[in-house]
């Protein structure tokens, strides 16, 4: 055991504190100084500050080359209102911890603080503090920095609470694991007219009463089938709130999902066919774009089988309980040029939902998820104490051999 009680009590009022102060996506600033706040005195080998936004990355070095392994977790909150009595509840108005961010940025402070008395043996171990989760923004966002190159990863490793199984037990597989989505925004332009004379203008209502119904009709299937598809309507305006105006305008919002990025671009263009038919044949004008856009979650079996290794080795019963899941995260990106995997912690089966107004992060799970990724490190890269123990690291694996001395040097470590 790596954590002392103290070190586990005060990491739960930390994450208090998180929760109390909650900041939502682009707007991390506070929480993040709060990140380096609590781990400069753990002296990694360097904190990097500013990334893709507000991101926080603390790179723990060993003493001779090996593969760097980035652990993520985020940092934002969500623009819904908390209802709890919790005594460490959210103070500000309209926004929450209500999807456990808190939690797992909790997560990794935790094991920030074992790597300064356990650093690795070998390699790197960066702990990324993300921002912009919920947006989809914010992975792409600290890949785009081009301060990235300085921590970029061999193995990328992630963690997720799940409500709805037991505390403690893991939710883990290969292959997609969280689905891809992004959301359309489809304005219709007409030609606004007095109430009384709408024969004298072009109004939208009839496109997007038809349009509405079109869209949520391209579902199909559910995870984990192939071709899974879903649409969603989650915003519509018809006009201005008048009633002596007869519309002109019209915008509809709809949430794509899909189980691959593949599938994703096949949906996209099936609901851009109906949305230019629906608009010609009204005599409308028409715009579409894209927002919070999320790659599908893919597990590689290599990272997958480090952390199936680990929950073993901690006893935590694991399967692929609820997975694929329908809900997207935007740690996706991180897989497109490296193995990757991401581990999911039951909240409890009767645990309120993420995104409701009354989630908390359940506390028991700060430590239980620190030393399953302390495993994961020491499996790979041992320890100062000792050589790696799940039998990995005594190869070189593919991926890393051909850029181990550089990525190696790029962070020499200066631990004292």
């Amino acid at each position: 055991m790596f954590l002392t009680s103290d070190d586990l009590n005060h990491l739960i009022t930390l994450r208090h504190t998180m929760h109390s102060q909650p900041e939502i996506s682009g707007e991390e600033e506070m929480t993040a100084r709060l990140v380096v706040e609590t781990l400069t005195p753990l002296r990694p080998t360097k904190i990097l500050t500013g990334l893709g936004g507000h991101g926080v990355a603390a790179v723990f070095a060993g003493t001779s080359p090996g593969p760097t392994l980035l652990i993520r977790s985020e940092l934002d909150a969500l623009p819904i209102e908390e209802k709890n009595d919790l005594p460490y509840r959210s103070t500000i108005a309209g926004k929450g911890h209500l999807c456990g961010h808190d939690g797992h940025a909790t997560v990794l402070l935790a094991l920030a603080q074992g790597l300064s008395r356990q650093p690795p043996a070998r390699g790197r171990v960066v702990l990324l503090f993300q921002p912009a989760e919920e947006t989809g923004a914010g992975a792409a966002a600290v890949i785009a920095d081009p301060r990235f190159e300085e921590i970029r990863p061999d193995l990328a490793f992630s963690l997720h609470n799940f409500p709805g199984i037991p505390l403690g037990h893991a939710a883990l597989m290969t292959g997609p694991v969280n689905c891809a989505s992004r959301g359309l925004k489809i304005a219709f332009s007409g030609k606004t007219a007095h109430a009384s004379q709408p024969e004298t203008g072009i109004s939208p209502m009839q496109a997007i009463s038809q349009l509405m119904p079109a869209l949520t009709a391209l579902s199909h299937g559910a995870p984990p089938a192939p071709d899974f598809r879903l649409a969603t309507v989650t915003h519509a305006k018809l006009g201005e709130p008048a009633f002596g105006i007869a519309p002109g305008d019209a915008e509809i919002w709809v949430t794509l999902r899909s189980l691959t990025d593949d599938g994703m671009a096949s949906l996209c263009k099936q609901a851009e066919a109906l949305a230019r038919a629906t608009a010609e044949s009204h005599g409308l004008g028409l715009t579409m774009d894209y927002h919070d856009i999320f790659l599908h979650c893919e597990n590689s079996p290599e990272a997958t089988a480090l952390i199936a290794a680990a929950l073993d080795a901690q006893s935590i019963p694991h399967g692929p309980h609820g997975l694929p899941m329908r809900a997207s995260e935007d740690f996706g990106r991180f897989r497109t040029f490296c193995p990757a995997a991401m581990v999911f912690l039951g909240a409890g089966e009767t645990h309120p939902a993420l995104h409701n107004p009354d989630y908390d992060f359940p506390d028991e799970l700060i430590g239980i998820g620190a030393r399953v990724f302390m495993t994961v490190v020491r499996g790979t890269l041992g320890s100062a104490d000792g050589p790696a123990v799940l039998g990995i690291a005594k190869a070189s694996p593919p991926f890393y051999r051909k850029t181990q001395t550089r990525r190696h040097q790029a962070i020499a470590p200066r631990r004292q």
